[in-house]
């Protein structure tokens, strides 16, 4: 475990109650303006023991406490890596816990996006780049505007981190926020741990990386800033959907009603405007609300709006509102593009703690595994064949259910025969009039589709 140098450097690491208070529900970014405003008694520098303040705030190395069925058991541990799997796992359980009481879903997703969304890809070094390292658990980083009310989810990770101290900072902010979106009706993030803490505020980027919620220039705004992080269009409308959940509350961010019909018996604190009607469940409401502008009780913002004027977010924009399946895919990409930003990886790898098994990869096409001879194909006739396959609904990918090559040289050579026998038909009877041959042709024709349609009927049990 990392150690202060001394009582004045512990003293700028930002205190953390161990008793989680009420939450108020923000929402995540790109609007980073919805925050809510602390109290400077809040943001008092702790003065107490080196051991609790280490225990509370400074990158804990892992530990050989390995989480158990309802207790922490001591065991050697084979590997070090940044995070514990195994605690991992079971913080992952009682995030899911903490999330049932409190419906702290919007903040924490906002948590795990603050402490990456400092990335930038134009510098190399770590942890001057910035991203996802948990440095957002410090004073002078809390501090920043677009952070405000964060404390608020540091309270009540704050118990989490402490039962499972094998977990680092930076992957107990990015486990919450795909936790919290999973639960919130969201989809699977493909998600990996073992980040790396930085273990001082010296180390904590400088103020002003985050977006704001109403620029002069929204769409150029938000371009100069996911840009910076190596996200593309795409991403940014994605991640602009997470505003499906939270509300804004004008008090505290300037934007926003007091309180609507949709927020005034909460759950939670009541008050403020969402973007949403079912402001925790995540869908892909929010494109369609901004797309009908039906409803004055929900929040649109310029970032938010500017997702349907500008050329290109708007192409994004339609096809989120129109297909859930494809928002949620193309979120659960960028999210996890995001959680990773400007992270260092202990093991270098990464740490999966998804249980399901990894599906096998798909047979690779090889032509000659085909073949009736030790001759290899032509890759002419590689082509064709897979052009075949492909026509018939297969691809390297999908296996169809049966050898659908031997069946694709079957119908070939079968065609080709027919097609010989009724040319040379079709260029006698051509010789002979000129309606012979008319009819001719029409039968050569009608003919290859009757059998065409007779091998298909034969290969697939039904006619087509």
């Amino acid at each position: 475990m990392a150690s202060l140098s001394s009582a004045a450097a512990a003293s700028r690491l930002l205190p953390l109650a161990t008793k989680a208070g009420r939450v108020s529900h923000s929402t995540p970014f790109p609007s980073f303006s919805m925050c809510y405003s602390s109290s400077s008694s809040s943001l008092k520098c702790l003065r107490s023991s080196p051991r609790l303040l280490s225990h509370l705030f400074l990158r804990q190395r892992r530990s050989p406490v390995r989480a158990g069925t309802g207790s922490l058991n001591t065991v050697a541990s084979p590997k070090c890596f940044a995070s514990d799997p195994d605690q991992l796992k079971a913080a992952r359980d009682d995030i899911k816990d903490l999330l049932r009481s409190t419906y702290s879903h919007p903040i924490m997703v906002r948590l795990g996006w603050h402490d990456a969304g400092t990335y930038s890809k134009d510098i190399e070094e770590w942890p001057q780049r910035g991203g996802a390292n948990g440095s957002l658990r410090f004073e002078i980083e809390l501090k920043h505007a677009a952070n405000a009310g964060l404390l608020n989810a540091l309270k009540l990770l704050q118990p989490i981190k402490e039962k499972y101290s094998g977990v680092t900072y930076a992957d107990l902010f990015q486990l919450a926020s795909a936790t919290a979106i999973e639960e919130a009706g969201g989809p699977t993030i493909p998600m990996k741990y073992g980040r790396v803490d930085v273990s001082a505020p010296e180390q904590c980027p400088e103020e002003g990386r985050l977006p704001d919620a109403g620029p002069p220039t929204p769409a150029s705004h938000l371009r100069d800033v996911f840009y910076r992080m190596g996200l593309n269009d795409k991403d940014i409308v994605a991640l602009s959907g997470a505003h499906t959940l939270g509300r804004s509350r004008p008090e505290r961010s300037g934007w926003g009603k007091q309180e609507t019909k949709y927020t005034k018996d909460g759950p939670g604190a009541p008050g403020g405007q969402s973007w949403t009607v079912q402001w925790l469940k995540f869908d892909n409401s929010y494109f369609k609300d901004i797309k009908e502008k039906r409803d004055e009780d929900l929040l649109v913002l310029p970032t938010d709006a500017v997702l349907f004027e500008d050329p290109s977010f708007k192409v994004y924009a339609e096809k989120y509102a129109e297909d859930m399946d494809a928002f949620f895919k193309d979120y659960a990409e960028a999210h996890a593009k995001l959680s990773n930003l400007g992270a260092k990886f202990d093991p270098p790898e990464g740490i999966s703690i998804d249980d399901s098994p990894a599906k096998d990869a798909p047979e690779k096409f090889v032509a000659a595994k085909y073949s009736s001879g030790k001759r290899e194909l032509s890759e002419t006739m590689k082509q064709k064949i897979r052009a075949e396959y492909e026509g018939l609904g297969g691809s390297p990918d999908k296996p169809l259910k049966s050898n659908y090559f031997l069946n694709i040289m079957i119908v070939i050579a079968a065609r080709l025969a027919v097609s010989w026998y009724f040319l040379g038909y079709l260029i006698q009877e051509c010789t002979r009039d000129q309606e012979n041959a008319s009819l001719a042709y029409v039968e050569w024709v009608g003919l290859v589709f009757s059998i065409t349609r007779v091998l298909l009927w034969f290969e697939n049990g039904q006619p087509n």
